[in-house]
């Protein structure tokens, strides 16, 4: 298996090429989920306070026995706890139920326009990032318009924007405003949901021409447009496969193809949609 590359993100700090989700697993799901992964060669783990599984992802993290420096964990603020004190308040117990001192990489879950607090949530990150309580601080869910925002009133971009992107949902102009700041774009949903993406006569066809499985070239799709995707599997066999993704390479053409439409979103749109 090939060797995992990393992103570089505009604070210095990098990021593996590819990691795992653990949406919806719960806590005994997470922990052999992220253990096992772990063990594979993943180094990117990804959860949220509101997945409710982060007192597993954290005990999955410290069961692998690897160095704490080596792998990359991430968790998201949720939207009930938008605000500047809130947002510190929230860290803390995310930071507890992980049980570890720090987290890498601290995540605004959606923006709530109409609540109109995630500004305020963005400065409390930036503390925490000062206090280096946080290696790197992004988003996700955010429009353009979004951290354009962020930007004006405090000076910092996100290092990150985790996203839906799948290739029913490419989102060029989003990934291209990201590339143009140094902002490394996350895919989540990267397999689409099940929803007939790996199926489709061609993926099935680009996957058959390069011996690898409908999975495996999606997730490739992703990392030769320079995202970083994180496909949730309580399968070990699919992780393995999910994280051998390194020994090939698409065309331009089989990039399109995989890609051609037509497209749609599956999940919330970021300016309506409201988790708390």
């Amino acid at each position: 298996m090939a060797s995992i590359p990393v992103r570089t993100l505009n604070d210095g700090t990098t990021l593996p090429a590819v990691g795992l989700g653990t949406f919806p697993l719960d806590d005994a799901g997470a922990e052999e989920a992220v253990a096992g992964a772990l063990a594979l060669g993943y180094r990117l783990v990804d959860t949220a306070l509101n997945y409710r599984n982060e007192t597993g992802a954290g005990r999955g993290v410290l069961r692998s026995g690897l160095p704490r420096e080596d792998i990359v964990v991430t968790t998201k603020l949720p939207g009930r706890h938008h605000g500047y004190e809130e947002t510190l308040a929230s860290f803390e117990e995310s930071r507890r139920n992980l049980g570890l001192d720090r987290v890498d990489l601290y995540l605004i879950h959606w923006p709530l326009p109409r609540v109109d607090k995630y500004v305020g949530s963005w400065k409390a990150m930036i503390k925490l990032r000062e206090d280096g309580l946080v290696r790197s601080i992004g988003v996700s869910n955010f429009t353009a318009a979004h951290i354009e925002r962020l930007e004006a009133e405090t000076g910092v971009l996100p290092a990150v924007n985790q996203i839906e992107l799948h290739p029913l949902l490419p989102q060029a102009e989003l990934r291209a405003f990201h590339e143009a700041r140094g902002i490394v774009t996350e895919s989540w949903s990267p397999l689409g949901r099940g929803r007939g993406l790996l199926e489709d006569p061609e993926t099935v066809a680009v996957a058959r021409a390069h011996g690898v499985t409908p999975g495996q070239a999606v997730l490739r799709w992703h990392t030769q447009l320079g995202a970083v995707p994180i496909p949730k599997s309580a399968d070990p066999g699919r992780r393995r496969e999910n994280l051998d993704i390194f020994g090939f390479e698409l065309t331009e053409d089989e990039m399109a193809r995989i890609s051609a439409g037509p497209h749609r979103r599956l999940g919330g749109d970021p300016e309506t949609h409201e988790e708390f």
